[in-house]
C-alpha cells in the first residue's frame, strides 16, 4: 500500500479546508491535519473528518443504473447501454421539441473544470439554453447587489485573514458556527484583538452567543434593519462625506430613501430596540475598520439584492469599501458555489463572469470553442423557473450534482415535475432522492479520486488533487461528457472538444476566461500545486483577447492590504513576472467604467408571505453542524447522524405552551405549499412569532415542502428565508 501523502481541499463548504490524505487497506482514505493552509489551519469540522466515509464502495453508487421496462424498477447496466440511453433520450427530445426542451441542470459543488465542460456541452452540444445551476439559491442576490454597486463580484473581496485583524464585523444572517466552524477561529481572534463582533439573526445561533451584540430581527426585516442604521450614521454626522464624493456616485438619492426609515418606524417593522440600532452604529463606525459580511439570511428572501444593497451602502456611506481591512464580503456556502457561477453553467453567463448577452464575450469564448457565436443560444431560464418548466416547456433533463427533491423551494411541485419529464439522466456519487426518480443514474468519482480546482469563498483558486483510484464501475464527469458528445454532437469527432484530463479543460478554461471579470488567464495546475492557492482576477498578458483589460487587472484591484487607496496593480507587461493575483480588491478603484462605487436607493417593502389568522407564524429554515445541503451524503455518515438524526421544529416556549406541546412532540407546520411534520425543540434562543426547520432531510419533514418559491426580481434568488405557516400538535 501506497503510503503517500496528498495534501487536497475538503468536498464540503465555501472554506474549502486544508487536508491531507493517506490511503488505508479498503480502498480509501485516512484524513490528517494540514496546518499550512490559512484558512482552516489544520482544524476541520466533523463533515471533514469523516468525508471519507462516503468513499465506500457500500454507501455509494458503483454501476450506473436504468430503469426497466418491465418492472419499472433501477437495475444495474453497462457503461455503454447507459450512455446510448441517455444520449437517446435527448436526442429524441431534441429532435421533436426543439433543443431549448432539453434542460441541464448542474452544482455548486462541481469542480471549475466540471462547471466549463458543462456549460460549454449545453450550448455547443445539446444547443440549449436551458441550464442553471443550485448555486442559484446559495449567493445569487450577494452577487447581483455586489455587481451593481461595485461592478464585479466576488464573495470576499479580501482574504479571511484579514477579518481578525480589522475593527467590527457585523455578521447577518450567518451562523458559522455551524455552518463552516474551522472560519468561527477569525471571529474569535477578532475579538481577542479587541475587535467587535455584532451578529444579525432572528436565532440566538451558537454564533451569536459568542457576539458582543445580538440583533434578533423579525424574519425578512434586514433590509429594513439596514435603512435605519444608514439613518442613524446620516443623522449623527457620521457619514465620510470626503470618501463619498471621490468614489462614489448616487449617494443623494440613496441617503433620500434611508431617511425616509427613521429609528422608531426601523424598531416596530424589526422588532429591534432603538438602542440597540445606536449601538450597532458606535461600534461599527468608532473603529478605523470595518466590515459587513452576509449569508443566507438577508440573501435567500424575494427582495434579496435590495437587502444586500443596503448593507453595501452602510460600508459605502462611512468608507468602509475598497480600503484596508474593511469592506463587504459574502460567506459564500457551496463548496464551488463562486467558481461554479464564473465559467458557465449559470442561466446567463459565460466562461470569465461574462455576460452572455455581450457580443463581444460570445466572439471571444466562441473563438476559443471553434464555433459560430451565432450558434451559441442565449441566456435560459433561472433554476426555479427552468425546474417550474419541467415536462411542459422541457422534456428532458440531464443533471450533475444537485439533489433539487430536497433542495428546492415548494419541493413536493418541483418533485412532480421531475417525475413528469419524458426522461431524466443524473449523475451522482450517491443515489439521492432526485436519482432515485431517474431514468438513467451514472455514478462518477468523488473529491479524493479526481483532480481539479475550485474557488473558495474568498476568490482563492486551488487544487484539490486525486489521492486515490475510483472503484471499478466509476468514471468521471469529464468523461460523461466526452462520451456524449460523441454520441450527440455534429460533425467528426465532437468530443475532441471534450477531454478528460482536467489539467487540460483548465488550460481551454484559462483561455476561455482571458480579459474576463473572473481571469483565470494567469493561473496554472503548477502554480496552484507550488502555492496555497492563487486569487482571481489573475491575467496572462499574452492570453488577453485584446487591448479591453478584465474588471479586476488593474481596474480595481490591489495585491496588498497595507497599499495606499491610490496605488494602482496592472498588469505586469509581456515578458515580465506573473501576476502575483489579487487577494484584496477595489483599494485602488472600483470595476465599474469610472472606476466609483455606486450607491442605489432601495426602500422596506414586506415579505412575499405576511402572517394572517391562517397562517399565523414566519418559518425560517436554515442548516445544522452535521448536516450538509440536502443531506445526500452526510446523512450517509453514521457518526454524523448520530449527531443530527433527523429534522426538528424549533419554537419559542410560549408558542410551545400554545399548542400545548412538550419537547419531542410531533408538530405539524403547514404553508400554502404543503405539510411537514417533525419533532418539537423548545427553546428561548428564537423569536416567538418565528419558527426554525434545518432542510436537510426528505420524507414528512422535508422543510423546503413549504417555502416559497416567489423569486428576487434581479437574482432570481427564492424567498427560503421566510414563509408564512401555521403550527399543529400532531395528536396520535
Amino acid at each position: 500500500m501506497q503510503s503517500t501523502v496528498t495534501p487536497t481541499h475538503c468536498p464540503y463548504c465555501a472554506l474549502q479546508c486544508g487536508m491531507n490524505l493517506t490511503p488505508v487497506p479498503g480502498g480509501t482514505v485516512r484524513v490528517s491535519e494540514r496546518a499550512d493552509f490559512p484558512v482552516n489551519r489544520g482544524a476541520l469540522c466533523g463533515k471533514g473528518r469523516t468525508a471519507p466515509a462516503l468513499l465506500d464502495p457500500g454507501v455509494r453508487l458503483t454501476s450506473p443504473l436504468v430503469r426497466s421496462p418491465e418492472t419499472g424498477a433501477l437495475v444495474p447496466a453497462g457503461w455503454d447501454e447507459a450512455l446510448d440511453r441517455i444520449a437517446g433520450g435527448l436526442d429524441r427530445t431534441r429532435t421533436g421539441y426543439g433543443a431549448d426542451a432539453v434542460g441541464v441542470f448542474g452544482g455548486g459543488g462541481l469542480t471549475n473544470e466540471k462547471a466549463y465542460a458543462l456549460g460549454k456541452f449545453a450550448r455547443v452540444v445539446l444547443g440549449t439554453s436551458q441550464i442553471d445551476y443550485n448555486g442559484r439559491f446559495c449567493m445569487s442576490s450577494a452577487a447581483a447587489a455586489g455587481v451593481r454597486a461595485f461592478g464585479l463580484d466576488r464573495g470576499l473581496p479580501f482574504p479571511l485573514e484579514d477579518v481578525p485583524r480589522t475593527g467590527c464585523v457585523i455578521l447577518v444572517g450567518s451562523n458559522p458556527a455551524e455552518t463552516m466552524p474551522p472560519a468561527l477561529r477569525h471571529f474569535t481572534e477578532l475579538r481577542e484583538n479587541g475587535g467587535t463582533l455584532i451578529v444579525v439573526d432572528p436565532r440566538r445561533t451558537r454564533t451569536a452567543e459568542q457576539a458582543d451584540l445580538h440583533l434578533a430581527p423579525r424574519p425578512g426585516t434586514d433590509l429594513a434593519l439596514a435603512l435605519g442604521l444608514l439613518h442613524l450614521v446620516v443623522a449623527g454626522g457620521r457619514a465620510d462625506e470626503a470618501y463619498i464624493r471621490d468614489r462614489t456616485t448616487g449617494w443623494e438619492e440613496a441617503r433620500a430613501a434611508a431617511m425616509a426609515h427613521w429609528p422608531e418606524y426601523v424598531e416596530r417593522i424589526t422588532g429591534v430596540p432603538v438602542p440597540l440600532l445606536r449601538e450597532t452604529v458606535r461600534l461599527f463606525c468608532e473603529p478605523e475598520a470595518a466590515m459587513v459580511l452576509t449569508a443566507r439570511g438577508p440573501e435567500q428572501q424575494a427582495k434579496g439584492t435590495d437587502t444586500v444593497g443596503a448593507w453595501i451602502n452602510l460600508c459605502l456611506a462611512t468608507g468602509r469599501a475598497g480600503r484596508p481591512l474593511s469592506g463587504y464580503g459574502c460567506l459564500t456556502g457551496q463548496g464551488n458555489g463562486q467558481g461554479g457561477r464564473e465559467h458557465g453553467q449559470k442561466a446567463d453567463q459565460l466562461p470569465g463572469y461574462r455576460k452572455l448577452t455581450d457580443p463581444a464575450a460570445r466572439r471571444h469564448v466562441a473563438g476559443v470553442w471553434g464555433v459560430d457565436p451565432d450558434t451559441l443560444p442565449g441566456p435560459g431560464r433561472s433554476a426555479y423557473e427552468l425546474l417550474d418548466a419541467l415536462g411542459t416547456d422541457i422534456r428532458s433533463l440531464l443533471l450533475m450534482g444537485s439533489n433539487p427533491v430536497v433542495s428546492a423551494p415548494r419541493a413536493a411541485h418541483v418533485e412532480e415535475r421531475l417525475r413528469s419529464l419524458d426522461f431524466l439522466a443524473v449523475c451522482d456519487v450517491v443515489l439521492s432522492e432526485t436519482a432515485a426518480l431517474a431514468d438513467v443514474v451514472l455514478p462518477v468519482t468523488q473529491w479524493a479520486e479526481e483532480t481539479g480546482t475550485t474557488t473558495s469563498l474568498e476568490g482563492r483558486v486551488l487544487l484539490r488533487r486525486r489521492a486515490l483510484p475510483a472503484p471499478d464501475g466509476v468514471r468521471g464527469d469529464l468523461e460523461v461528457l466526452h462520451e456524449l458528445a460523441a454520441r450527440l454532437g455534429d460533425g467528426p469527432s465532437p468530443e475532441k472538444r471534450f477531454p478528460t484530463d482536467p489539467e487540460e479543460v483548465f488550460e481551454e478554461l484559462r483561455r476561455a476566461s482571458a480579459g474576463g471579470p473572473a481571469d483565470y488567464s494567469g493561473i496554472s495546475y503548477r502554480r496552484l500545486a507550488e502555492e496555497d492557492g492563487v486569487f482571481w482576477p489573475c491575467p496572462a498578458p499574452e492570453l488577453q483577447p485584446g487591448p479591453e483589460p478584465g474588471p479586476g487587472a488593474g481596474a480595481g484591484a490591489s495585491r496588498e492590504a497595507s497599499a495606499p487607496a491610490s496605488a494602482p496593480a496592472p498588469a505586469p507587461a509581456p515578458g515580465s513576472a506573473v501576476h502575483p493575483g489579487t487577494p484584496r480588491l477595489f483599494l485602488d478603484r472600483f470595476a465599474t467604467g469610472d472606476g466609483r462605487a455606486r450607491f442605489v436607493p432601495v426602500a422596506h417593502r414586506a415579505n412575499a408571505e405576511e402572517p394572517d389568522d391562517e397562517y399565523p407564524v414566519l418559518l425560517t429554515t436554515g442548516r445544522v453542524v452535521a448536516q450538509y445541503q440536502s443531506g445526500a451524503q452526510t446523512r450517509r455518515v453514521g457518526e454524523l447522524n448520530a449527531a443530527a438524526p433527523g429534522p426538528f421544529v424549533e419554537l419559542h416556549p410560549r408558542l410551545a405552551e400554545r399548542l400545548g406541546a412538550a419537547e419531542g412532540d410531533p408538530l405539524a407546520v403547514v404553508s400554502r405549499r404543503g405539510r411537514a411534520v417533525a419533532p418539537a425543540r423548545i427553546t428561548t434562543a428564537i423569536r416567538p412569532d418565528t419558527v426554525f426547520m434545518p432542510f436537510h432531510w426528505a420524507g414528512e419533514g422535508r422543510a423546503n415542502t413549504l417555502t416559497n418559491p416567489v423569486l428576487d426580481p434581479v437574482s432570481r434568488m427564492p424567498e427560503f428565508k421566510v414563509c408564512a405557516v401555521r403550527v399543529e400538535a400532531v395528536r396520535s
